[in-house]
């Protein structure tokens, strides 16, 4: 039985993920030659086809798109095997903050992967919105805090771009109405004022039917029919979908992710919580993976 080289596969995730050998080639730290000849050298050992040209992107095959599933599977539990071994066995305790939304949808595998490998560091999380977050930092309250960029007021490490969708429920059609009802979070949010200055920028009539800080009392005025939001694909929840160009709604564009550390604080568990959340969160499931998870619930 043949065995599949990790850092081929490793070359051949990056090619899926940034679609070109060249940006593929700076990823993983070689030349672009060595990454052509490792895909070569794949492409003859299973007897297909990888990728294919569209554009200037290299795209998957259907083949391709088999392979990357199990490529990222074998790759992840290689490195949580070595991990395990050459990870010190710390121990101790840290609190990370975020909003809500991010708690739920983003941050249960990073955590889930971070307890496998550090089974002995107690982890807290507390759920308050990112405008919040910068002053538990400080006060010293958190160890670490994942929040919007803009709406926290402060720059952290940017450690993910997410885009921002219209969405609406999938049983109920508050869009068609002459006046778009919104749900939209508190005030200075930024996903509520890309949303607003969207609908003032496309001419399109709407009133605030329902604010609220809580992501989740936001997601069930959407799924209830009581009006559109605009969120994150990755926060959005089965029985929703996206409202397109095509439903005559403007694209909102991406925002930023930060990582704020807590300046009076250091420790090694610190650290190695913040190295696992920025090689985690802003890969986490890759923007193919993101796209095909909100394409899934369009249809469901």
């Amino acid at each position: 039985m043949m065995g599949l080289d990790l850092d081929v596969l490793r070359s051949f995730i990056a090619i899926a993920d940034h679609g070109g050998y060249a940006q593929a080639a700076d990823a993983v730290n070689k030349t672009q030659s060595t990454v052509s000849m490792q895909m070569k050298r794949l492409e003859e050992q299973l007897d297909t086809t990888l990728f294919k040209k569209e554009g200037r992107r290299n795209v998957l095959t259907n083949d391709g798109r088999r392979l990357l599933e199990y490529a990222r599977r074998l790759v992840a539990l290689n490195d949580e095997a070595v991990m395990l071994f050459r990870q010190p066995d710390l121990h101790g305790a840290i609190t990370i903050g975020t909003p809500d939304d991010y708690a739920e949808h983003l941050l249960p595998s990073v955590l889930a992967e971070f307890a496998k490998t550090h089974p002995r560091i107690e982890v807290t999380l507390v759920c308050e919105p990112s405008i919040s977050l910068p002053r538990l930092i400080e006060s010293g309250d958190i160890d670490l805090a994942i929040v919007t960029c803009e709406y926290a007021g402060v720059r952290g490490e940017a450690v993910r771009m997410e885009p921002l969708e219209w969405v609406t429920s999938v049983r109920h059609c508050p869009f068609l109405e002459d006046v778009i009802p919104l749900a939209l979070p508190q005030p200075g949010c930024t996903w509520r004022e890309l949303a607003l200055k969207g609908l003032d920028n496309a001419g399109i009539p709407y009133r605030i039917a329902y604010t609220s800080a809580n992501g989740g009392a936001v997601s069930a005025a959407v799924l209830s029919g009581l009006a559109i939001s605009a969120m994150p694909r990755s926060t959005m929840s089965a029985g929703m979908r996206v409202l397109s160009k095509d439903d005559g709604f403007p694209r909102l564009g991406s925002f930023e992710i930060d990582l704020i550390r807590s300046k009076k604080r250091s420790s090694p568990v610190i650290d190695v919580l913040a190295e696992h959340v920025k090689n985690t969160l802003g890969n986490l499931d890759g923007d193919d993976r993101l796209y095909s998870r909100a394409g899934a619930l369009d249809a469901a």
